[in-house]
């Protein structure tokens, strides 16, 4: 059976399976304050020009989007988002299950607008009834989005732009950061994504690691009290060094960034062949997550051979799928799953 469904069902890279090999006998402190912690969050601030910038690790992505979240918002405060975002729909209620509202915005192929997160804040402004409404407290977006598509630079500069004039904190999920910074006709980098947001996250266990999320909080007005805020979800491991020893191997010799490029590169040639094969793209994402319209009887048929996943139905005979690639997706696998189309 080929896996094509999601980015993290294979292990870690080899090069942090040896590296935890080789320490796995080391005595170190806990919770992160080990040297091998102190050396990643190194790496990170140089990888992303910003020294002063607070690093913490934590165990997930849903417990790290319900951490920050949380701990940027007032008690009376919801998270602008796009009504795709996964927030609103892929974790389970885990912003609400916090105390907070999910606040959704249109969106245009995954993302939102500046424009109407300046309406979004106007009509609350205006509404002489907004005591009693959810306030918005900030804004959340990711890179790449849930459907694959990514913020080009000039759109990024303006959601910045438009969350600093209100005095909303912008966030990132970056579950899947690398993958969007490595795809064909990126114009963001990740020092720009750390000049144009509050606070974001570089995923590690969809990009390489065996799990974890580094959370990079670049405005330092913000979440002055977050340790204890991440041991409150769950989101703390006691064995910290894991996690800094997989975050200090992945930034050693743009080794993220190398893992990243393999995913978009297969994923490139994955969509290249089926649109050679007469599968239309549904919408346009040049990041690892590809989106197609198949008919039903194919989905049937491809089922035996190939896991993937069914997005979305479009009507009673065809479904928009995604197929996924990954930071160890082979060409021997993607031209495997060709030859069963």
């Amino acid at each position: 059976m080929l896996h094509f469904d999601t980015d993290y069902m294979r292990g870690a890279c080899p090069e942090i399976i040896k590296r935890i090999c080789e320490t796995n006998l080391e005595q170190t402190v806990g919770y992160g304050l080990d040297e091998y912690t102190q050396r990643a969050k190194a790496a990170i601030r140089q990888t992303i020009g910003k020294d002063d910038a607070e690093i913490h690790f934590l165990v997930g992505g849903t417990q790290t989007n319900a951490t920050v979240i949380d701990g940027v918002l007032g008690k009376f405060e919801g998270v602008l988002c796009a009504e795709t975002a996964h927030i609103n729909v892929h974790e389970a209620g885990a912003i609400e299950a916090t105390g907070h509202k999910v606040l959704t915005l249109p969106t245009a192929e995954g993302k939102i607008k500046a424009e109407d997160v300046e309406k979004y804040v106007r009509d609350f402004n205006r509404d002489e009834a907004r005591d009693h409404i959810v306030a918005p407290g900030m804004v959340y977006i990711s890179f790449p989005t849930e459907t694959g598509s990514l913020y080009t630079l000039s759109e990024l500069e303006s959601l910045h732009r438009v969350c600093n004039d209100n005095s909303l904190p912008l966030y990132i999920d970056g579950a899947r950061l690398g993958y969007g910074l490595m795809a064909k006709g990126n114009d963001v980098s990740i020092k720009d994504i750390s000049r144009l947001c509050d606070v974001f996250y570089i995923g590690g266990t969809k990009v390489g690691a065996l799990f974890g999320e580094a959370v990079v909080v670049c405005n330092n007005k913000l979440l002055k009290h977050f340790f204890p805020l991440i041991k409150q979800h769950g989101a703390l491991l006691a064995k910290g060094r894991l996690l800094g020893l997989q975050f200090e191997t992945l930034f050693t010799d743009n080794l993220y960034f190398k893992l990243s490029n393999n995913a978009i590169e297969r994923a490139m040639e994955l969509r290249e062949a089926f649109v050679a094969k007469g599968y239309e793209p549904y919408g346009f994402s040049p990041s690892n997550q590809q989106f197609f319209l198949m008919p039903k009887e194919k989905i049937n048929a491809l089922k035996d051979k190939v896991s993937f996943e069914i997005w979305a139905w479009e009507d009673d005979n065809r479904a928009v799928v995604r197929f996924v690639t990954d930071w160890a997706t082979s060409k021997q696998e993607v031209e495997q799953l060709i030859d069963c189309l």
